[in-house]
């Protein structure tokens, strides 16, 4: 049984976010801003559907999707392009792949006890958030 993704999650810590957005091509002033954001994470798994939201006081971001079924995401409030979007089960952890003009782009998930850890991965760069479960 895969694990159980629901909940709320309070951000913890967010390591080398602007790095990835900068291989992004995000702007200047956007990144500084979102650097400094503290964001919720509220998942609702239903088995193999997920519907995610990720909340700031800048910016919220949602995304619903099927493991196994690749979508086309358009990630508008992010770097506003559009990605396939494919997600899948690795034992307990979602991996993410998203095709698109940048390469090597996607994010893991996984669980360990009352935390969700998220890497983001674009080109080489690497950014590690962590976040607490709250409800």
């Amino acid at each position: 049984m895969p694990a159980d993704y629901n909940g709320r999650w309070e951000m913890v810590t967010n390591e080398n976010f602007e790095e990835v957005m900068k291989a992004l091509d995000i702007d200047f002033a956007t990144r500084k801003i979102a650097s400094h954001l503290h964001q919720t994470k509220v998942i609702v798994q239903n088995g193999d559907k997920f519907e995610t939201k990720t909340l700031s006081t800048f910016r919220n971001y949602e995304v619903n999707f099927t493991i196994g079924q690749e979508f086309e995401e358009h990630t508008k409030g992010l770097d506003n392009r559009k990605v396939q979007t494919l997600v899948t089960w690795d034992g307990d952890k979602l991996v993410c792949v998203q095709k698109g003009e940048k390469e090597n782009r996607g994010w893991k998930h996984w669980i360990e006890g009352d935390m969700l850890h998220l890497e983001i991965h674009v080109l080489d760069k690497v950014c590690h958030q962590v976040f607490k479960k709250t409800q």
